[in-house]
């Protein structure tokens, strides 16, 4: 029973893909629905803007009452009333509000899709970090072996009196330190698989092997992030428009009907036969426009003008660091193959050295002091390496980035 549940424990260890973090992080974390929320908030408001341009149509009421009456008035009046109100011309101020509030909503999806992308990109760096600490670590492990080896031996020999307590003491001291590196690199694995967790929404305990596709783009195109901001300027610029409506004639027509009644009449009325009035309607064409107003509206068109401003200069600074991120990350694929190529020759070096150390150390012919020099070597050989390997999926992740294309697709 116990063979049985140990042979389908691996069948319950899934490991996941970095495509997989991706797309699940792109539907599970939380910053990306705060995103998509705010998107949605601006797709209503649009639809508002579009609602002005059709007649309003109101519905009220009123009481009134009055302690002193005066001669030929009714103590209490009671009125219901329907209003049906158009803006025949308002300056362009509709207009101005509906595309400003298309170009809002433009550069609030722009905005999800550079968050959905940055957090991709995060998420490669997290993804591909554990897996060097993962390869540092099986290479301490790999030397743990050998140094209990070492240690059970010398053990045996201090035993047969052919070796000293410090020959014991410097093996195990040696062994008791790869211990504490190795639980060091656990929790740096432990501490970033919670903040991969985080940014993709779900618990991650195992990682599948990923690669990107070597492919070096020749050109870029505009991140989604500073197409938000070019349109975020167009959104404040529109809104400018909207307060220059105010010096044009705003032109209005409503037509209203309303229904009284009275209570507490003056008896006079009676007497006299005067029926108070029972129904009205009353229709409206007013032209209004401002004149003056000791330059309010002029100041605050020149305060949302100089918020233009300043997203131009941050669009030209984002447009600027994307081309020097792009040429950047071309130089550092370069220097990763170079640096792969480098630990390639160094690891065969280290573990053909090692093999013969090793031997030669069981034979009594070199020390400890080589053979430990000879194992550490080979292990920082073997964690160079496969760090190397990871620094260049990296290097390509933030090459794809700045170019502006979606990691998920340039995965193998």
């Amino acid at each position: 029973m116990i063979k049985i549940l140990l042979l389908t424990i691996p069948l319950f260890i899934y490991a996941e893909s970095l495509k997989e973090l991706i797309k699940t992080a792109q539907s599970n974390n939380e910053l990306v629905h705060a995103k998509e929320y705010l998107q949605k908030s601006k797709a209503k408001d649009l639809n508002s803007k579009k609602s002005a341009y059709f007649p309003t149509f109101d519905l009220g009421a009123f009481y009134k009452r009055d302690d002193d009456i005066s001669p030929f008035q009714s103590g209490d009046t009671y009125s219901g009333f329907a209003r049906l109100s158009y803006d025949i011309y308002d300056g362009g101020k509709r207009s101005s509000s509906l595309q400003e509030a298309k170009y809002s909503l433009k550069a609030s999806t722009l905005e999800t899709q550079a968050y959905k992308k940055s957090l991709s990109l995060q998420i490669a760096k997290d993804f591909f970090t554990i897996k060097s600490l993962q390869s540092s670590l099986g290479a301490r492990q790999e030397a743990q072996k050998s140094l209990k080896k070492q240690l059970e031996r010398t053990k045996s020999f201090y035993a047969a009196k052919m070796a000293t307590r410090d020959d014991i003491d410097r093996v195990q001291a040696d062994f008791d330190t790869n211990i504490y590196e190795m639980e060091s690199i656990k929790f740096q694995i432990l501490s970033l698989l919670s903040q991969l967790s985080l940014k993709v929404g779900r618990k991650i305990e195992n990682l599948d092997s990923s690669s990107f596709l070597k492919q070096t783009p020749t050109h870029y195109e505009t991140l989604d992030a500073t197409k938000a901001l070019l349109f975020q300027n167009k959104s404040i610029k529109e809104s400018a428009g909207a307060i220059d409506s105010f010096y044009y004639p705003n032109i209005k027509i409503e037509d209203k009907y309303s229904l009284y009644g009275y209570g507490r009449q003056d008896p006079a009325l009676t007497q006299l036969g005067v029926e108070q009035l029972a129904n009205q309607n009353t229709l409206l064409l007013s032209l209004n426009f401002r004149v003056f107003d000791y330059g309010m509206l002029k100041s605050t068109k020149e305060a949302v003008l100089l918020s233009a401003q300043a997203l131009n200069s941050q669009i030209t600074y984002q447009t600027e660091e994307q081309k020097l991120q792009f040429e950047l990350s071309q130089s550092r694929i370069h220097t990763a193959n170079l640096r792969i190529k480098s630990a390639s020759s160094a690891l065969v070096a280290a573990s053909s050295a090692f093999d013969t150390i090793e031997k030669k150390y069981n034979a009594g012919i070199v020390d400890y002091i080589v053979f430990l020099d000879a194992l550490t070597k080979k292990t920082n050989a073997k964690a160079l390496y496969e760090s190397s390997l990871n620094e260049l999926e990296i290097a390509y992740a933030i090459l794809y980035f700045y170019s502006g294309k979606n990691l998920t697709e340039e995965l193998q």
